[in-house]
C-alpha cells in the first residue's frame, strides 16, 4: 500500500508548525550566551524598548519563578543541573538563550535583540567529554579523567569475571569515541502559541515527537491547570529523537503568551539548531573480552560514558543506560562487569538520538568480536556463529536482566552469508587486493529493544461504516497513518480508505507516550488492534455501529535483530573511503506494510552512515562549537549512499498483539559497526586497527602514513 501521507506533501499542500498564521500574532527572537561558562552580571532590555515594534523584552528574572523539567530516572538516582528558561545568574553552554524580545514582526524581532546589552563574567569550562580518553595503564577502569560532573551511573556484574580472565587464553580491548551528531531533521524546532482571552485557555502548536508527555510537562512548569493547555502535533518533517523533550524556547513562548494574553511564535534558524537543539551519540566506551582458545566468548568487563550537556532532556539517560543493558548484545556471555555513566558538560544537551545506546553497545561488541577472530585466525563469521545465543535458549535472559524474546541468531547469520554470496565475497576480496586495491568486508550483528509501557487507543464505527481511529501515539515522517489505517482495516475487513486516523492532537485523541524508542506500531498499533476488535465485536451485535477505547501496555519488550554487511574501498593516495554495498537482514516481527519498513531501514543506513564516514560535531576546549553550519558540518547527500541489499525475515514477537518489533534505528545500530569493520579489514594489512570516526579521508590517509613509517 503506498503511502497515504504523501500526495499531500508534495503538492505543498503539508501543514507544518511554521504554517500556521494567527492574527496579532507576536515573534520571538532570542538572546543567546556567546561564552560557555560565566556568571551574568547584567542584562539591559531598555536599548529594545523604544525600537519599532517591539512589544516586551524580557530576562532571566522574569522567568526564574517557573517550574523545571521532568526527567526519566530510570538509570537511578540523578543529579539534575537547573532548567532554566532563560538563563538566571549563570550561563551554562554557548547558545543558550540569557534574553528574548516579542515584537510584531519576525525582522523586527531579529534587530531588536542586537540592541540587548548583555554582560557576561567569564568562568572557566568544563571541557566536552571527547578530550578525554581512558587510560591505558587503568584497564577498563572508570574514566577516572573524564571531566565534567557526572550526573548518574549504574553498573551490572554477573558471574565470576575476575576468574574468567584469570582463565582466558586471549584478551582483546577496544576503546570506541562516537562522534557528537546534529540530528537535523528538514524541519527546525518551532512553536505557536495561541491564547483565548475569553476562556483562558491555551493551544501550542509543537512540532513534537510527544504532544501528550509535552502538555503535560508543560502544565507543570507554568503552574498551570492541565485543562486550560491543549497541544496540536501536525505534520512534522522529522525528529529522530531531538524533538522529544520540550525546550525552554518553547515553554518562553507559552509563557509570554499567557503574559501577553495574545498569540506568540518562534521558530528556529538553522544555526539555532546547532547551538541549542539536544545532539546525539558524543560516548567513549572502552571493552574488554576474554576468549577461550576455541573462540569462545568468556568475559565482558565494558565502562561507558556519555556527555549530557548542561541540562538534562526528558530521556537524557536513556543513551548511557541503553547501551550498558544491552550487552553483551546476541552473545552467550554469563560473566560481565558492566559500568556506564552520564556526564555535564558545557555544551548544547545531549539526548536521544535514533538508536539512543543500541549503536554504542553493537560497535563496541562489534569491534571487540572482529578483534577477537584476527586475534585467534578465525573467520568473522564462524566466531559469530560459535557465540551466538542458539535458539533453543529464547526466551533468554541476559546477564543485565534483559530478556530477549524471539528469534533464532545464527539462521539470520547464514541467510545472510548466503544471500550476499560471503565465500565468493571473500575470494573476490583477495583478487582485488591482489590487483593493488585497498578492500574490505565488515560484519554487524545486532539487537534492539522496540520500547516498554503503553499506548492508548479509540475506533468508532459509525452507522455509515465509517471508521475513525484515535491513537495516543504520533508521527514526525514515518507513514503512521497508513500503517494505523492497514491495521484497523484488516480487523474490519474493509478497504484501507474508510479508516480515518486522528493522531497529534491532544484534544481529540486519548493519551499516549508519542513515537519514540521504536515502540509506535508494536505497542501504539496493538493498542489499535485491541479497540478495532472490541468496536468490532459491538457493532456485529447491535445496529452496526460501535465505539471503543482501550489502554495498552506490554509486560515486556519486543527485541528486534539483525546483521549487515559492508564492503568499502578506500583510495590509497587521499584516504577517501567509499561504501560500495551493505547487504542487511533485520528481524522486525510483523511486518505491517513492507515499503515503509524498506524505506525505514536505508534512512536509517543513510544516518548510521553519516556517523561512520561523516559527521561530528566539534566543541573546542573552552566549550566553543567549531561546526555550526552546514558549511562545517557533513550530513550524507546521494552520492555518498551505497548499494543497499535487504534481506527480509519475520520472527513475530510475543510480547506485544500485532508481533511487532521496531525498524525505524535498525540502520542506524548495524551500519556504522559493519562499516567501520570493514574499514579496518581493508586496513589491517597495513597494519592499521584502530580508527576513530568519522572515516573521513583525512583520518584514514593519516592512520595510513602512520602505519608506513613504523
Amino acid at each position: 500500500m503506498q503511502r497515504r501521507e504523501d500526495l499531500a506533501l508534495i503538492r505543498g499542500q503539508g501543514r507544518y508548525v511554521d504554517d500556521v498564521y494567527l492574527p496579532g500574532c507576536l515573534h520571538v527572537s532570542f538572546v543567546r550566551s556567546v561564552v560557555a561558562a560565566g556568571r551574568i552580571v547584567a542584562v539591559d532590555c531598555s536599548g529594545a524598548q523604544d525600537l519599532a515594534g517591539v512589544v516586551a523584552a524580557y530576562s532571566g528574572a522574569d522567568v526564574a519563578h517557573l517550574g523545571d523539567l521532568p526527567v526519566n530516572a530510570i538509570a537511578g538516582t540523578l543529579k539534575q543541573p537547573p532548567y532554566p528558561v532563560l538563563a538566571h545568574d549563570q550561563v551554562r553552554a554557548v547558545g543558550q538563550p540569557v534574553a528574548a524580545v516579542l515584537c510584531r514582526s519576525a525582522a523586527e524581532a531579529a534587530d531588536a535583540g542586537e540592541h540587548l546589552f548583555i554582560d557576561i563574567e567569564d568562568m572557566p569550562a568544563q571541557a566536552p567529554l571527547s578530550s578525554a580518553r581512558a587510560s591505558v595503564a587503568d584497564g577498563v577502569a572508570l574514566f577516572d579523567n573524564i571531566p565534567g560532573n557526572v550526573a548518574f551511573g549504574q553498573s551490572w556484574t554477573s558471574g565470576d569475571v575476575e576468574r574468567a580472565f584469570a582463565q582466558a587464553a586471549h584478551t582483546v580491548s577496544v576503546e570506541v569515541a562516537h562522534p557528537r551528531l546534529a540530528p537535523t531533521p528538514l524541519e527546525p524546532r518551532s512553536v505557536v502559541a495561541d491564547y483565548d482571552e475569553a476562556t483562558g485557555h491555551l493551544t501550542l502548536y509543537l512540532s513534537t515527537q510527544t504532544p501528550h508527555r509535552s502538555r503535560a510537562d508543560l502544565a507543570g512548569i507554568l503552574g498551570i491547570d492541565l485543562s486550560r493547555l491543549r497541544v496540536i502535533s501536525p505534520d512534522v518533517g522529522g525528529a529522530f529523537g531531538m524533538k522529544a523533550s520540550l525546550y525552554p524556547e518553547e515553554v518562553f513562548v507559552a509563557w509570554a503568551a499567557l503574559t501577553q494574553r495574545r498569540p506568540v511564535r518562534w521558530t528556529a534558524t538553522r544555526s539555532e539548531e546547532f547551538l541549542s537543539a539536544s545532539q546525539g551519540r558524543g560516548g567513549i566506551n572502552r571493552g574488554t573480552l576474554a576468549l577461550a582458545e576455541d573462540g569462545r566468548f568468556l568475559a565482558l568487563r565494558a565502562d561507558m560514558a556519555s556527555p549530557l550537556g548542561n541540562w538534562l532532556t526528558t530521556s537524557a539517560a536513556i543513551p548511557a543506560w541503553n547501551a550498558g543493558r544491552i550487552l553483551p548484545g546476541p552473545y552467550l556471555i554469563e560473566a560481565v562487569d558492566i559500568r556506564t555513566q552520564g556526564v555535564l558538560t558545557h555544551t548544547a544537551p545531549v539526548g536521544i538520538y535514533r538508536g539512543a545506546g543500541r549503536p554504542e553497545a553493537a560497535l563496541m561488541m562489534e569491534r571487540l568480536v572482529e578483534k577477537a577472530a584476527r586475534t585467534l585466525a578465525m573467520d568473522p563469521v564462524e566466531i559469530r556463529r560459535r557465540n551466538l545465543i542458539p535458539t533453543e535458549r529464547m526466551p533468554h535472559t541476559g546477564p543485565t536482566g534483559i530478556r530477549l524474546d524471539s528469534g533464532d541468531y545464527r539462521k539470520a547469520l547464514d541467510a545472510l552469508c548466503s544471500h550476499a554470496g560471503y565465500e565468493d565475497a571473500r575470494q573476490t576480496l583477495s583478487r582485488r587486493r591482489a590487483a593493488g586495491e585497498i578492500v574490505g568486508l565488515g560484519m554487524a550483528f545486532y539487537v534492539e529493544p522496540c520500547g516498554r509501557g503503553w499506548e492508548s487507543a479509540r475506533v468508532e464505527v459509525g452507522p455509515d461504516g465509517l471508521i475513525v481511529a484515535a491513537t495516543g501515539s504520533s508521527s514526525q515522517g514515518h507513514g503512521r497513518q497508513t500503517a494505523y489505517a492497514q491495521i484497523v482495516a484488516d480487523v474490519f475487513d474493509v478497504a484501507p480508505e474508510n479508516v480515518e486516523i486522528l493522531l497529534g492532537d491532544t484534544e481529540t485523541c486519548p493519551a499516549g507516550i508519542g513515537a519514540l524508542a521504536s515502540r509506535s506500531t508494536a505497542i501504539g498499533g496493538s493498542a489499535l488492534l485491541s479497540a478495532a476488535r472490541q468496536a468490532k465485536a459491538e457493532a456485529l451485535g447491535g445496529d452496526g455501529s460501535g465505539r471503543a477505547e482501550t489502554v495498552y501496555e506490554t509486560e515486556d519488550e519486543a527485541w528486534g535483530f539483525g546483521c549487515h554487511l559492508a564492503l568499502v574501498s578506500i583510495d590509497a593516495e587521499t584516504g577517501a573511503l567509499s561504501v560500495e554495498s551493505i547487504t542487511c537482514l533485520d528481524d522486525i516481527g510483523t511486518v505491517i506494510n513492507p515499503m515503509l519498513v524498506e524505506g525505514q531501514i536505508m534512512g536509517g543506513i543513510a544516518q548510521g552512515l553519516g556517523e561512520a564516514v561523516l559527521e561530528r560535531l566539534v566543541y573546542s576546549v573552552d566549550g566553543q562549537l567549531l561546526t555550526g553550519s552546514l558549511s562545517d558540518y557533513a550530513l550524507p547527500r546521494a552520492d555518498n549512499m551505497p548499494a543497499i541489499d535487504i534481506v527480509a525475515t519475520s520472527t513475530p514477537s510475543p510480547n506485544n498483539l500485532l508481533g511487532a518489533k521496531g525498524v525505524g534505528e535498525a540502520g542506524t545500530i548495524g551500519a556504522p559497526a559493519a562499516i567501520v569493520n570493514a574499514a579496518l579489514d581493508a586496513l589491517a594489512p597495513f597494519g592499521v586497527h584502530d580508527l576513530s570516526m568519522p572515516l573521513t579521508g583525512e583520518t584514514i590517509w593519516r592512520a595510513l602514513r602512520d602505519a608506513r613509517q613504523t
